[in-house]
């Protein structure tokens, strides 16, 4: 009896977890395309849906995914490189400053960028008439914005990650002639593969979710990424009528995530698995 319950409770997990993604599959493989129409079991299933997500001139979905994507991967690589460096500084080096800056970083992370809007705005405003390239609706205009932010709880993740790991590598390479830099490359990078995989992911995930601050600084139907321009997509009117778009470009939206979720899953699992010494 006890098993039986078991098993319909994970079955009513699963059901339940899994309905969102069936609606919106159902959503986007129906031919009304329109949320008035959306059914689990759509009759005549196909994908009208996505030759008109791809096909619409006044929804350029395919420029918002590659600039999406692009963001995504610049800013995270970028973000993840900034806060292991501040890591590794944090965590085996001493300098004047070393605890007032950890508690700065911790303390900055209570508020959010959102905040500085106005002032961001006002800054980049000013950005836009000097270096035109580097401003509104550009693509490194807002990596610079995303990067602003880069530091922080990342820092953070990573100093607790290398604080478990002997100080005797360092110590042991020094003595061999190895600079700081071979020490970091050669010896430190190698062992904490783990959280410089769930960083990335997670900073990945964020950027590609962000619609805030691209909200704001992206107004051009080009230069929009997926969050901004999908939520166009049904805003207004356009709810009821572009369902059935939205919903195909919400499964597509969601292949890059996977893509780099599969991809670093094999360097967490063997850089959990992986020792400093074989024996």
């Amino acid at each position: 009896m006890k098993l039986a319950l078991r098993h319909a409770y994970v079955l009513l997990v699963c059901a339940f977890a899994l309905f969102p993604i069936l609606f919106v599959v159902s959503a986007a493989i129906n031919p009304l395309g329109t949320l008035a129409s959306s059914d689990l079991l759509p009759n005549g299933a196909g994908l009208d849906n996505f030759v008109k997500l791809f096909g619409s001139d006044i929804y350029p979905f395919g420029r918002w995914f590659l600039n999406s994507v692009f963001i995504a991967l610049a800013a995270s690589s970028a973000s993840l490189l900034l806060s292991m460096f501040a890591a590794y500084a944090f965590s085996r080096m001493r300098f004047a400053g070393r605890r007032v800056g950890l508690l700065a970083l911790l303390l900055i992370q209570m508020f959010p960028q959102f905040l500085a809007i106005v002032t961001i705005f006002m800054i980049f405003t000013r950005v836009t008439e000097l270096y035109p390239a580097f401003g509104f609706n550009t693509t490194w205009g807002i990596l610079l914005l995303y990067l602003g932010g880069a530091l922080g709880v990342n820092t953070w993740l990573m100093k607790g990650f290398l604080d478990t790991i002997p100080k005797e590598l360092d110590e042991s390479a020094t003595v061999d002639g190895a600079t700081h830099a071979q020490v970091f490359w050669k010896i430190i990078l190698p062992l904490v593969t783990p959280i410089l995989a769930v960083t990335a992911l997670l900073a990945f995930i964020g950027t590609m979710s962000e619609f805030l601050m691209a909200n704001i600084f992206l107004r051009d139907p080009e230069s929009k990424t997926l969050a901004v321009g999908m939520y166009g997509m049904i805003a207004g009117d356009g709810r009821n009528a572009n369902f059935g778009m939205f919903a195909a470009a919400t499964l597509l939206t969601a292949v890059p995530t996977v893509s780099v979720f599969l991809w670093l899953q094999k360097f967490i699992v063997s850089g959990l698995t992986a020792g400093a010494v074989k024996g």
